[in-house]
Formats: structure tokens, C-alpha cells, sequence
């Protein structure tokens, strides 16, 4: 896997400016444990280089880049020290060009149009918006994203908590970058057991996994139309016929046959399909079946797994 489709399947990359090389390696590690693999050390620090000259070569499970790169100079010598991406805060002719020749995947930072068609001139679709609450945020870059539907954005500039997840149910966000589960003095304080807990907390936000519904498996439609008249009858539930099943309420689907699952189904919703499915993946969890398109998108794909007789499918929310 290169470097790029692991940032995307993450969703959050950690944007990290460090002190003091000695922290490099436990700080690396950190993150690792708490689930983000990818992290970018910018070079707004003289242990930028060091930094990254440590955890390409200590922690190799942990995919390096180097971020605010100003010039060939830095691209150079993180190149050298181990960095397996550039990150540029604007978009620089020459980091660019030298990233290119050399073979370096590259995401400059853009925030207008104009930008972004000299990004698609050297054949680049992941781009930086930076900054971007400043530049007006998600609605900028839906603004921007219609005109050029191949590019794919990473917002970075004021990603917390509180955003992030919005962000991210866009489908042409490839990933965020924030800086909020490790600050400065977190890594100055060698609080990396904290920032484990704070990596692991930004990836339920990036997944934001919840309750959709629960799915009850019948033998027939006489059966499924009983089933939700209880429903109806005890709480009021309104219900509604589609195909394969009868609806009572929003969060009670009862289907006209035997469903996967010994009993029935759990609908689990997330902010993004794919994002979801490669962060299961790598739990060791399969797909089962042929994931559901709707107007050329994924909406739901069933897990190969069951629990207590039911089976699990996700939706895109």
C-alpha cells in the first residue's frame, strides 16, 4: 500500500510540529497504539529533520512525511531523512516539480481555483486546503469540488474535534490533518499515554460508528406485516413498505423472509463506506458479498461476521 491510500483510509493525519528529537520515537509509537500509522512532523522546528531521521529508521510501521516544506532545500533533506511524503502549506513551482521529477508523493496546499488547475496541469488530485476554517471551510470546498469532481482535498488549518466528522462525510475529503491529540506540551510533558487516549477517541470521531436500525428476519410477508403492526399498535411507529421488508418506525426493520442472520441484522451508519471497510480490514474483519452502490457510491456493505445471531451491516451515512 503507498502512502497516499493509507492516509486516506485513516481519515486523520497527525500534524506535528516537535521540540525536541528525544520524543520522536515514543511519540511515534504513541500514535501507532492509538490507531493513526501516518504522521506528518513539519518543519517548523530544528528537530523537524532529526524527528523524522528517527522514526523512519525506529518505528518503520509508521509511514513518515515531512509538512510546512518551504523549499527544495527541505524537500531534499527530509527526502534524506527518511520522509515518504511532502506536505506544502501553498503551492510552490519548485517543491512541486522536484517532488514530481524525484518520484515523491506530493500534496501542495491550495484554496482557490486557479490553484487547483495548476495541480491538475502536473497531474496532482490530492491537495491540501489549507487553511481551512480561515478559507471558509467545508462549504468552500464543496464550492470548489464541483467544477473538478477527480480532486480530492485535505483540509487542514482549524480540523478538531468538533468538525472533523463533518469533514469527513464529504465524499471528496481524502483525509484531515489536526494537530489536537498531540500538542506541543502533551510531547513536551512525554504524555504518550494520553496522547494514545486522544488518538484512539479522533478515530471514533473520524468513523463516528452509530445505531441505525435493527433488522428482524421473518418467514413470509404475513408474518413481517404482523410483526409491524405490534409495533404500530404499542408505540405508534408508522410503518412503511419496501422491498424485502416492512418498516415500523425508523429503527425497526422486519423482513418478508429469512435475512443474513440467524435472527436478523444490525444496521451500524458511519461517515464514510470505504473508510469504515479498510478500518475493519485491518481488525481482521471481511466484507461479505457485494457492497450496494447507489448513483456510483458505496451505501452499504454487510460484514462477515455475526454477533449473538445477528448479522452487521454498515451504511454510508
Amino acid at each position: 500500500m503507498n502512502v497516499l491510500e493509507r492516509m486516506g483510509e485513516l481519515g486523520l493525519i497527525p500534524v506535528i510540529a516537535i521540540g525536541d528529537a528525544e520524543d520522536a520515537v515514543p511519540l511515534a509509537k504513541a500514535l501507532d497504539e492509538g490507531g493513526l500509522s501516518v504522521v506528518e512532523i513539519t518543519f517548523r522546528t530544528e528537530a523537524a529533520e532529526e524527528s523524522i531521521r528517527r522514526i523512519a529508521a525506529e518505528v518503520p510501521e509508521v509511514m513518515v512525511g515531512a509538512g510546512t516544506v518551504l523549499t527544495v532545500d527541505q524537500a531534499r533533506r527530509a527526502v534524506a531523512a527518511g520522509a515518504k511524503f511532502i506536505v506544502a502549506p501553498g503551492f510552490n513551482d519548485a517543491v512541486v516539480d522536484y517532488c514530481i521529477e524525484n518520484d515523491i508523493p506530493v500534496t501542495p496546499g491550495v484554496n482557490t481555483a486557479s490553484e487547483i488547475e495548476k495541480a491538475l496541469g502536473k497531474k496532482l488530485e490530492v491537495l491540501k486546503f489549507f487553511p481551512s476554517e480561515a478559507s471558509g471551510g467545508l462549504k468552500t470546498i464543496k464550492a470548489l469540488a464541483g467544477p473538478y469532481p477527480t480532486v480530492k482535498f485535505y483540509p487542514a488549518g482549524g480540523i478538531g474535534p468538533d468538525n472533523i466528522a463533518e469533514y469527513l462525510c464529504y465524499e471528496q475529503v481524502f483525509t484531515c490533518g489536526g494537530s489536537w491529540m498531540a500538542k506541543p506540551d502533551l510531547i513536551a510533558a512525554k504524555r504518550f499515554d494520553e496522547i494514545t487516549r486522544l488518538c484512539k477517541e479522533a478515530i471514533r470521531l473520524v468513523h463516528s460508528f452509530e445505531f441505525a436500525h435493527l433488522g428482524i428476519n421473518t418467514p413470509n410477508e404475513d408474518e413481517a406485516a404482523t410483526g409491524a403492526a405490534v409495533f404500530a399498535d404499542l408505540f405508534s411507529f408508522p410503518t412503511r413498505e419496501v422491498p424485502g421488508s416492512v418498516f415500523a418506525g425508523n429503527m425497526l426493520e422486519i423482513y418478508t423472509s429469512m435475512g443474513p442472520g440467524t435472527h436478523g441484522h444490525l444496521a451500524i451508519r458511519t461517515n464514510n463506506l470505504p473508510r469504515a471497510i479498510a478500518y475493519l480490514q485491518n481488525k481482521g474483519i471481511k466484507t461479505s458479498g457485494d457492497i450496494r452502490m447507489r448513483n456510483g457510491r458505496p451505501v452499504l456493505a454487510y460484514l462477515d461476521i455475526e454477533v449473538k445471531g445477528f448479522a452487521i451491516h454498515l451504511l454510508q451515512r
